[in-house]
């Protein structure tokens, strides 16, 4: 049995979809947010972290770590919060290239474990995940990792302690479309596919001795 640990922008879905779409619904929601919910222990932790006296400041702070695609945990946990919310209210619809959701249908049918590694905060993959165009693909996922609970996606450690909760590395098997992402998860002992999807920011970039997949319908775990 083959745990295949999933990338998400570039790799299940479009980073458009990610970067238009969700990044244009949480910046103006940054501010209203911080105000309705400055009570919450949470909350005032990412103020604190930010190093920001009130929801104005902290703002400033956020849209230029949006601006210059900073992937900062204060910046993530709120938007993965807004996203949530979105979801829930059936404003926001997950985006997943047409061969993905069969795939990791078919994946988990036969009996292979699924988890994510997404810069993404696990409180906005989990809500992704789950409002996908033609149904919830959350009941297909067994684990879920974030910078946050495993550590940077660039670093070796970060593979390695996710395997420390899956189990063998050499049965892990990491998707990704960031040729260091899946140096970082090899250099762990994981097997890994690059997938170069046509029209994606990395769809020409060299992914060395790594082997690559245009769709999941090559993929055969």
């Amino acid at each position: 049995m083959t745990t295949i640990v999933l990338d998400i922008e570039g790799t299940t879905s479009s980073t458009e979809s990610v970067h238009v779409g969700l990044y244009a619904y949480a910046r103006p929601r940054l501010g209203p947010y911080l105000e309705a919910h400055r009570d919450d222990p949470e909350v005032r932790a990412v103020l604190a972290e930010i190093g920001a006296d009130g929801a104005a400041e902290a703002v400033k702070v956020l849209h230029g770590w949006m601006d210059g695609d900073v992937k900062a945990t204060p910046l993530k946990t709120l938007q993965g919060r807004i996203w949530a919310e979105g979801f829930a209210a059936g404003e926001l619809t997950a985006h997943f290239f047409a061969d993905v959701p069969p795939a990791l249908r078919a994946w988990h049918a036969a009996g292979h474990r699924l988890a994510v590694f997404s810069s993404g905060s696990v409180s906005s993959q989990r809500p992704w995940f789950g409002h996908a165009a033609d149904g919830d693909l959350s009941v297909l996922v067994s684990g879920w990792f974030d910078t946050v609970n495993a550590g940077p996606k660039r670093e070796p450690g970060s593979y390695e302690r996710i395997a420390a909760t899956l189990g063998d590395p050499s049965e892990l098997l990491f998707l990704s479309d960031v040729p260091a992402e899946l140096d970082a998860a090899a250099a762990a002992g994981w097997r890994t596919t690059g997938v170069r999807r046509p029209g994606e920011p990395n769809a020409a970039v060299p992914f060395g001795g790594h082997p690559i997949v245009t769709t999941f319908e090559e993929i055969h775990p």
